[in-house]
């Protein structure tokens, strides 16, 4: 099976990026990183696609003002240019509209820092600190219109230990996302997950053969 082609979009440093642009250096991995695309000129992660010989493209939401659509057009046309098929969202600090999540319905990933449905939407390792809740961890999860609220490919928890602050909360699940969304990209991309009537559907019987 020819590797999908992925596009990554990013608004920093990308460091969940970074990882699957390292799970990828495998040949047998189902998806080949084919763009990075910030909308940000600034963006720490677009040298790290330029130090990895990966084509890297910039589409400044500022250019097009307050016209989210506008913007988004413009990020489709450079999608089409290199005939990406999927699109992962890494730290990329827009929303988007229905005229562009449904273009690509069932082949848009994100990751998300909680295990969702809990704690959707920004500072979750506050709010996860302030409920004293006993795990907390990332979803990666097909986007829909509703902010996360995509149906979920996969997730992974880690404990809160006594004493946690956000910040050593957050570097413990950034290191559980960094394994989680390349195992997720690979099941979508193998065909094993898939988006059907607004929930994932996991091909168990076919990954038992691997």
């Amino acid at each position: 099976m020819a590797r999908k082609r992925v596009a990554i979009l990013i608004s920093g440093r990308g460091s969940n990026m970074a990882a699957l642009i390292e799970a990828a250096k495998n040949p047998a991995y189902p998806a080949e990183i084919a763009l990075i695309v910030s909308n940000r000129p600034d963006a720490a992660g677009l040298a790290t696609a330029r130090s990895a010989g990966i084509a890297s493209a910039v589409v400044d939401h500022a250019v097009h003002g307050q016209d989210r659509e506008s913007f988004e057009r413009a990020l489709q046309a450079v999608l089409e240019d290199h005939h990406i098929e999927l699109i992962c969202l890494a730290g990329f600090m827009r929303l988007l509209t229905p005229w562009f999540v449904e273009r690509w319905q069932g082949r848009l990933l994100n990751i998300h820092p909680s295990v969702l449905p809990d704690f959707k939407g920004l500072n979750t390792h506050e709010r996860a600190l302030a409920a004293g809740v006993e795990n907390h961890g990332a979803t990666v999860h097909f986007v829909v219109v509703d902010m996360d609220a995509g149906p979920i490919i996969a997730q992974s928890t880690v404990p809160v230990l006594a004493g946690d602050t956000a910040e050593t909360l957050a570097a413990r699940v950034l290191e559980a996302e960094h394994r989680l969304y390349p195992m997720a990209l690979k099941l979508v991309a193998g065909g094993h997950a898939r988006m059907i009537d607004g929930q994932c559907h996991i091909d168990i019987a076919g990954l038992s053969q691997k």
